[in-house]
């Protein structure tokens, strides 16, 4: 099984001094997983910036000249969104990491693991936000069709909604976005109604559950919405904003997942990558803001992308049959607060097998409920 990383140390000269999402981010998660026995087992994916015309898949050209304008003068995008003077060329880079990522799994890897910043799932084709220059996982995602490639699924599991990723594909029924996500939170958006518009209607799922959600939370998610969706939608490649901010003890959030949640959610977007679309699997890094979350987290996900899942209870036993149920570790309750502004750490701790909240079951209810008689669910 070949499983690959996109890396290069030019991602870190996208200098936002004491920002949340800063350079160090990628240290960790680097510094941790060359310590760990799977590295030697990686294979490097050499980044090549995205071209703007590239870029210009997903983004207006205004959208382009105002993040070169604005990162040649080292000015903010919006209140949350500081550049420096190479954060454009950085922002292609990191955009064409995922599209090399897409590339080398279309070219017979079987994963790709893109280790970017800074991330993208909340810029839209006109904006930049919340830390986002340019939309890498939605830019990617025509990249494939580009190539050849029909229909794409996008799993999203960042904390926050990605409203960038969902406008840009919200009257698409070539692209099933599928968003589980901390709500109320920012930016906002994602709430259960917003299930796409004209020939998108129904190829946009969310998921918004309350804060404190766990592990098991999220499995009952993918086992009842995702898995059903994504065989009624049979896509020819799987993208993933991992966003690994839900953990519970990230700064900025109020999710209680933990860094074996995140190898379970990774086993199985893979199993359903490799009974779907022929392995073709490919994620992303979003959002996430404790270095040593992102460095455990990120091991625990390679694990799962490379098979080694003896100990990542639940990864297998959904996809096994497609019918059998995943359960988490974790539980607690966790605050969240506005994005980069003040710090809403979880303050509860899980101390074993999590169970599935009642609001949770409500959600999906309520989720099954919007997109009945639909296309997908």
């Amino acid at each position: 099984m070949q499983t690959g990383y996109v890396y290069h140390d030019d991602y870190l000269k996208h200098d936002t001094g004491p920002h949340p999402e800063n350079g160090g981010r990628l240290t960790a998660i680097m510094d941790g997983l060359k310590k760990s026995p799977y590295f030697n087992r990686l294979i490097l994916v050499e980044p090549v910036p995205a071209s703007p015309d590239q870029i210009n898949y997903i983004h207006t050209h205004d959208l382009i000249r105002t993040v070169r304008d604005l990162s040649s003068s080292e000015m903010h995008l919006d209140p949350d969104t500081p550049t420096c003077s190479r954060s454009y060329e950085v922002a292609l880079l990191a955009a064409g990491g995922v599209i090399s990522a897409v590339d080398a799994v279309m070219d017979g890897m079987d994963s790709v693991f893109a280790l970017v910043r800074p991330p993208g799932h909340h810029a839209g084709p006109d904006r930049s936000m919340g830390f986002c220059l340019f939309n890498n996982v939605a830019i990617a995602a025509r990249h494939a069709q580009k190539r050849g490639l029909g229909k794409v699924l996008i799993v999203d599991w960042d904390v926050h909604h990605g409203n960038g990723t969902q406008e840009a594909f919200y009257e698409d029924s070539s692209v099933l976005y599928f968003s589980i996500h901390q709500y109320p939170h920012y930016p906002g958006t994602g709430s259960v109604d917003e299930i796409g518009r004209g020939s998108g209607s129904g190829y946009n799922i969310n998921v918004p559950l309350s804060r404190g959600a766990t592990d098991a939370d999220y499995l009952h998610v993918f086992n009842e919405i995702l898995v059903p969706a994504a065989r009624t939608f049979q896509p020819d490649i799987i993208l993933v904003s991992a966003g690994l901010d839900g953990h519970r003890d990230d700064p900025l959030t109020g999710m209680n997942l933990t860094s074996m949640g995140y190898g379970q959610m990774a086993g199985v977007v893979r199993s359903l990558a490799e009974e779907l679309c022929g392995g073709k699997l490919v994620l992303a890094l979003e959002g996430g803001y404790d270095y040593d979350v992102l460095s455990e987290s990120v091991i625990m996900i390679f694990r799962a992308l490379m098979g080694e899942c003896d100990d990542i209870s639940g990864t297998e036993t959904v996809m096994e049959t497609g019918k059998g149920t995943v359960m988490g570790m974790g539980a607690g309750i966790g605050t969240g607060k506005e994005k980069g502004t003040e710090k809403g750490k979880g303050t509860g701790r899980g101390t074993g097998t999590g169970q599935v909240s009642d609001h949770t079951r409500q959600i999906v209810e309520k989720v099954m409920k919007f997109h009945s008689g639909g296309k997908i669910l």
